[in-house]
């Protein structure tokens, strides 16, 4: 396939993937429309990348070395036991990641999109129309603009979705992550290396070290837990509200607060407790599953497609995976029809493999936590396990192999 008008709906890691994979496929010419009116930069956040799932993306030129980066290398589930400084840990296991700062890992991909794309920031997208020969898109500004297809890399709100799908939402799973950053590294265990999961009766809490995206670090934190009954929270229990940074009420700070001085051990409280309440704020979790990655010529990508819970530790490895599979398929195919067959086949079990292991673990390790006090080593190893069983080894933990083949996962209808 050569040429063609594309529009990417949806400027962050998803979308500048997607504009980069459609670029090098061969298309004419390339639109991203991203409704924030200012850089992504300070979604300062941390991700990871699983060693091997970079090393395939380094090799197909999504990734690079140069991109800021901190090591990982074991992860150590703790429990608080009486005053003991860190808590006992009731398990450890390999943890070959990459700790991202997601501000500077979107900056650097933003940096590789071809200058022949055009990329809109304050573009917001309103609604999506197809007809047999493209889509028309409708921004907030008025303005219409027909194009050969359309990308929805727009997230788990996509208004690309709504149109393939009308109807097809993100489920909430009943729990929220509360995130926050804090430049408090010095003296961390092990040198910085290890994640730490601080463990407690409905739900943890993981911590590590990602760049500060200025050449030095800061501290990584999520804690997975259900949320307060709070109007400020939950308007509707069925949509609970996110709470960007500095939204966070003296109520809410108050129940984080008192969540993390009872449950964890003194220590990890202290680290967790000197965060700013302008660097914290609530993201609900969310499953999605659609019941195809194409439809007509409008294509998914990122959470857009799939969200699996973030236990996977896959989310960001899937949308760049996702822009590659798109690649391969636009270099592969003849007519549009092709290329859209081609990546629909090979991602839609990709997206479903990771949802089911993904609600897996996080019914395991928030919705039905075990008696954490009395775990050792060996009950730790059977049941981080049993969340793995029955899910192809070749997409489990960290996300799917691109040097396999799609998982044999029956699709979503």
């Amino acid at each position: 396939m050569r040429g063609g008008s594309i529009a990417v709906v949806g400027g962050s890691i998803a979308g500048c993937a997607a504009a980069l994979a459609v670029s090098r496929g061969g298309a004419g010419e390339v639109t991203v429309f991203e409704r924030a009116d200012a850089e992504l930069r300070d979604r300062g956040v941390g991700i990871a990348l699983q060693s091997d799932r970079y090393d395939e993306l380094r090799d197909a030129g999504y990734v690079a070395p140069e991109m800021p980066w901190a090591p990982l290398t074991t992860r150590v589930w703790s429990v608080r036991e009486g005053e003991a400084e860190h808590g006992r840990a009731v398990g450890e296991q390999p943890f070959p990641f990459r700790a991202y700062n997601w501000g500077s890992l979107w900056g650097e991909l933003r940096r590789r999109v071809p200058d022949g794309v055009t990329y809109r920031s304050g573009a917001t997208v309103t609604s999506v129309e197809p007809d047999p020969e493209g889509v028309t898109l409708r921004l907030a500004d008025g303005h219409e603009q027909h194009f050969d297809l359309v990308i929805g890399a727009d997230g788990y709100r996509s208004v690309v979705r709504e149109a393939m799908f009308p109807g097809t939402e993100a489920t909430y799973a009943g729990y929220v992550g509360w995130r926050g950053t804090s430049s408090d590294v010095d003296g961390l265990p092990l040198e910085g290396r290890s994640a730490h999961n601080i463990v407690f009766p409905g739900g943890h809490c993981m911590i590590y070290r990602i760049p500060d995206g200025s050449g030095g670090h800061r501290l990584n934190w999520v804690l997975y837990t259900a949320p307060p009954q709070t109007d400020a929270l939950q308007p509707d229990l069925r949509t609970p509200t996110s709470l960007p940074p500095g939204r966070l009420n003296a109520g809410l700070t108050a129940r984080l607060r008192s969540l993390v001085s009872d449950n964890f051990p003194p220590y990890w409280a202290a680290r967790v407790l000197c965060t700013p309440a302008e660097d914290t704020f609530i993201q609900p979790i969310y499953d999605l599953e659609v019941p195809r990655y194409t439809w007509g010529r409008m294509v998914l990508v990122g959470d857009a497609a799939s969200v699996a819970r973030p236990h996977i530790g896959g989310g960001s490895v899937k949308a760049l995976q996702d822009a590659t599979a798109l690649e391969a398929a636009w270099v592969a195919g003849d007519t549009w029809k092709e290329v859209l067959e081609r990546y629909d086949t090979g991602r839609g079990p990709v997206g479903a493999a990771m949802v089911a292991l993904a609600r897996r673990m996080g019914s395991a390790q928030v919705e039905n936590t075990p008696d954490w006090s009395a775990m050792e080593q060996a009950e730790f190893d059977v049941w981080w396990q049993d969340q793995n069983s029955g899910s192809d080894r070749r997409s489990g933990f960290g996300g799917h192999s691109l040097k396999a083949g799609p998982p044999g996962v029956r699709r979503a209808t």
